[in-house]
């Protein structure tokens, strides 16, 4: 087993495990340099920071290129957000993932919704539990190391029954060979709480308004919390209310104060 991965595998058995969402090489060094145990990316965030739209809107190719560089300046555990994989089919899928393991990435986030000309809809459970079973086949077959978080848009989306779709969705993907469950915008304790417990797989959380603190989130079961686009987002909200004083005060004052 790749040392990375072992690290990366043990850091979600053992207390919540914070996990920094970077956008560029130097925001992946800076979260190392804080003290941060594992960096992920966000697929938004690096798309939004290459002009690109989110949803896969971003080439493969220029991901790739960002996350080879991140790989290259971090001395901890990386994880790539894939969105929906970037391919039409397991095949295809793979393919990416195995550049991804060349560049040195410890984990992906694949997503169980897709984008089409009504917006973004959930896949059929079944047919997604498919497609990650194959791509542990696969990885066994090669023996590969890849910690494979499956995130499940139940709560994204605000479906029907959302409760009862998600431990459905959780079962399943726990037996297709998921190592991690990802529920973003889940944030009721009772519903995090209830989650944790249909399933053995470490869960993971995102940073939204009204989720509660990090040390309620780790008694309710939760292992693992991302942050999602909105770090990067606060630090273009900066940038342009940094903009605006310096036009203000008429100097570059403010750049310094």
């Amino acid at each position: 087993m790749s040392s990375m991965f072992n690290v990366f595998k043990e850091l979600h058995q053992e207390r919540l495990l914070v996990l920094p969402n970077a956008w560029n090489p130097e925001s992946a060094r800076r979260f190392q340099e804080k003290g941060f145990s594992a960096v992920a990316t966000s697929s938004a965030a690096v798309a939004a920071s290459l002009g690109y739209e989110d949803g896969e809107g971003m080439p493969f190719d220029d991901y790739l290129f960002i996350v080879r560089r991140m790989a290259a300046v971090l001395r901890i555990p990386l994880s790539v957000d894939i969105e929906m994989g970037y391919g039409s089919s397991p095949e295809a899928i793979y393919a990416n993932i195995s550049r991804l393991l060349e560049a040195g990435v410890a984990g992906i986030n694949l997503e169980d919704s897709t984008i089409g000309s009504t917006g973004r809809v959930l896949q059929e459970a079944k047919s997604f539990a498919a497609t990650i079973e194959n791509l542990r086949s696969r990885l066994t077959a090669a023996g590969a190391d890849l910690f494979l978080n499956v995130r499940s848009d139940t709560y994204l989306l605000n479906v029907a029954n959302k409760e009862e779709e998600t431990v459905q969705r959780l079962r399943l993907y726990e037996a297709a060979g998921a190592d991690g469950i990802f529920l973003p915008c889940i944030t009721e304790e009772a519903a995090i709480s209830a989650a944790a417990r249909e399933t053995r797989l470490p869960l993971n959380v995102m940073c939204m308004p009204g989720l509660p603190a990090l040390d309620v989130l780790e008694k309710l079961g939760v292992k693992r919390v991302s942050m999602g686009p909105f770090l990067y987002h606060k630090v273009y909200d900066n940038i342009g209310q940094l903009s605006d004083a310096i036009t203000t005060a008429g100097s570059f004052e403010p750049v310094f104060a």
